[in-house]
């Protein structure tokens, strides 16, 4: 049985879930409005402030689809109550990040700038201060999105094992590889 998918959902005060017709959740917060298309098969119902999501057999597919669609109502509701933020710093000589309004400009060592436009729905913001390395900062209330664009700006140069030098998480630990070792006299 679904361990993640049995748990029910508390709503906390200022948060409004209603469910269509057609199975369509609408979330909406302190801090914006999300919705979620959800299998016409899985179940979703609203008592007392708190929401449980349920599905009609045990048959694999709807086991794997009341997990999902059980965390995906709460990562919504936690996106329009608190929001998400990830941040990233890039290690290595050089290395620069700035930004106007949505379009984030980066310097990573190449021969051209990578100009990255961000969608509408994250705040970007960078920081450069003397000491330390460049840090991108995004905040958004839909988890699934900052997360794609967090990992396409990684990928534009994944840290590297020897030495770390690229994008990378705050906070994330790299394995990091011994480099070549002095020849035997």
């Amino acid at each position: 049985m679904s361990r993640v998918g049995k748990a029910p959902i508390t709503i906390p005060s200022g948060v409004t879930i209603t469910v269509s017709d057609a199975n369509v959740i609408k979330v909406a917060g302190p801090k914006g409005q999300l919705e979620q298309a959800i299998d016409s098969d899985i179940s979703v119902s609203q008592e007392d402030g708190v929401l449980t999501v349920t599905r009609p057999t045990d048959q694999k597919r709807h086991k794997a689809l009341h997990g999902l669609y059980r965390a995906l109502i709460n990562n919504m509701v936690t996106g329009v109550t608190t929001g998400y933020k990830l941040e990233q710093e890039l290690v290595g000589v050089g290395y620069r990040a700035t930004n106007t309004g949505n379009t984030l400009d980066l310097v990573l060592g190449y021969s051209h700038h990578y100009v990255f436009e961000l969608p509408k729905e994250i705040k970007v913001s960078t920081t450069a201060e003397k000491g330390k390395n460049p840090t991108i900062i995004l905040e958004s209330i839909d988890k699934q999105l900052i997360g794609q664009v967090a990992a396409k700006i990684r990928s534009l140069r994944a840290p590297e094992p020897y030495k770390g030098k690229g994008i990378k998480f705050v906070g994330e630990v790299l394995r990091r590889k011994a480099g070549k070792s002095a020849s035997k006299k």
